[in-house]
């Protein structure tokens, strides 16, 4: 059995094909012993990368994309979630609601895990025809800080993850869900990659194998309605209520949260639009220069040759 360490900048449900491969032995299955660890803060990935004990990380492609010919280059070699995961919630109902009238307002939005969330909202404004500018936001405290400060009459809108989204939603009849944003298009929101250049033929291999687990993982959780799997959401998310849990897979299982290990490249240029408007990167990069789709495309290749 192969060691093939992760280190991941988190623990979501849109990570949730990782899990479920994992638990029923899908990496196993390719000859890999596939361990995670989440470094506290998550910029910790970066060194676990450098120092040689992680195989891979996983978290945005925003870093890699940032830090190519800067500080280092990174290569992506598979995606686990095609969507973004955010919710935004406001006081009061959902009726009426228009990303286009948001202008004006005040945003709460978490931080801790890096910048994705200020990045997709402020995109997501701009191709609504809002100006970023024209908002305000509060964005450099803890999420459930925030959380608690939105609920207590700080700010209009509160942006964090689906699940924790509808979880407050669902104990809080005085705030609600206006926008689920996995109905907002294509986006590479979680990717795995390493260092470019300490990729070899056998790490390309692995990864291969490894894209082979992920997607017989992402094809599972998508042939199983999350109600027939209550007992393992509820181990793997013990601090929401099942129900909530059950309710945010099935939205991410049919809005296209997961589709394959391989990147799009709609939603790579998408996101690369969107990062050169907030100046991380000067320019949108090529899809070649951060990207190599060969350990995925090996992937479907060899699993269609056996069906």
């Amino acid at each position: 059995m192969e060691q093939f360490n992760l280190t991941a900048t988190g623990y979501n449900l849109n990570y949730l094909p990782e899990y479920i491969a994992h638990r029923h032995g899908f990496f196993r299955e390719q000859g890999l012993e596939v361990t995670v660890n989440i470094p506290i803060p998550w910029d910790g990935v970066l060194d676990r990368l450098a120092e040689g004990t992680a195989d891979m990380a996983l978290g945005g492609i925003w870093v890699p994309s940032m830090y190519r010919d800067r500080v280092q280059n990174y290569t992506v070699f598979a995606q686990i979630a095609n969507r973004s995961p955010l919710a935004l919630l406001r006081r009061g109902h959902q009726e009426g609601f228009k990303v286009a009238d948001m202008a004006g307002s005040t945003v709460l939005m978490k931080s801790g895990g890096g910048a994705s969330v200020g990045l997709f909202f402020k995109m997501l404004l701009r191709e609504n025809g809002v100006d970023p500018r024209s908002l305000d936001y509060i964005q450099d405290l803890d999420g459930l800080m925030l959380g608690n400060l939105f609920q207590g009459g700080m700010g209009d809108y509160f942006i964090t993850d689906n699940l924790s989204a509808r979880a407050m939603a669902a104990r809080n009849s005085d705030v609600s869900v206006v926008l689920e944003m996995v109905s907002e298009g294509d986006v590479p929101w979680s990717v795995y990659y390493r260092e470019t250049a300490t990729i070899t033929p056998k790490i390309l291999d692995a990864q291969k194998r490894f894209c082979i687990a992920l997607n017989k993982g992402i094809d599972w959780v998508l042939q199983h309605d999350a109600e027939s799997f209550r007992d393992e959401l509820a181990e793997l998310f013990p601090t929401v209520p099942v129900d909530v849990t059950i309710g945010v897979t099935n939205n991410f299982r049919r809005n296209g949260m997961w589709t394959s290990t391989s990147v799009p490249r709609n939603g790579f240029d998408r996101w690369q639009l969107g990062l050169a408007d907030a100046r991380l990167v000067k320019e949108p990069l090529a899809y070649e220069a951060v990207v190599n789709d060969g350990p995925a495309a090996a992937a479907k290749q060899t699993v269609g040759s056996t069906e």
